[in-house]
């Protein structure tokens, strides 16, 4: 019997410093089922119309939209990966969806935090200092995970 192949969906997402090295962590709202009471990173998928629009446009697309207008460098390839598995029933799909999350770093340049209504709010932490589990779950936690041990590795 041939293997299934599966289908993902892409979600880019900014591991977004500011000038004292924190990273900006989106509260999750209460509707977000397992997510509740955990964190998100700016960013979100792919949209169909964008298959050709490059990563970088896609990203800062979605940090404009989650965060407000805010200048931010971002960079040139992945740092980490991360998959999240959405129920068939949640979703009322036949099938769960599967998302792969593709991380980049970025530093914000200038401007102000305005969150969106797609969260409840905003922190910066210092990753080195928090427990990730804590603050993280699935997909961002694997993403972040292999994102600060690629960091240790460097040192």
């Amino acid at each position: 019997m041939a293997k299934e192949i599966d289908v993902y969906q892409i979600s880019l997402k900014a591991i977004l410093r500011n000038r004292d090295g924190k990273v900006l962590i989106l509260k999750v709202p209460s509707t977000w089922g397992a997510f509740v009471g955990f964190y998100d990173l700016p960013g979100g998928r792919v949209d169909e119309d964008e298959f050709t629009v490059p990563f970088s446009e896609v990203l800062m697309r979605e940090i404009q939209e989650e965060v407000g207008n805010i200048e931010v460098k971002l960079g040139d390839a992945p740092v980490a990966a991360g998959r999240h598995s959405l129920p068939a029933e949640q979703m009322k799909t036949e099938k769960d969806i599967h998302i792969l999350y593709v991380f980049y770093e970025a530093e914000m340049v200038s401007g102000e935090i305005e969150v969106g209504d797609e969260h409840a709010g905003f922190e910066w932490v210092d990753l080195t200092e928090i427990v990730l589990e804590k603050y993280f779950f699935s997909g961002i936690l694997e993403g972040m995970q292999m994102y600060l041990e690629a960091q240790n590795n460097k040192k």
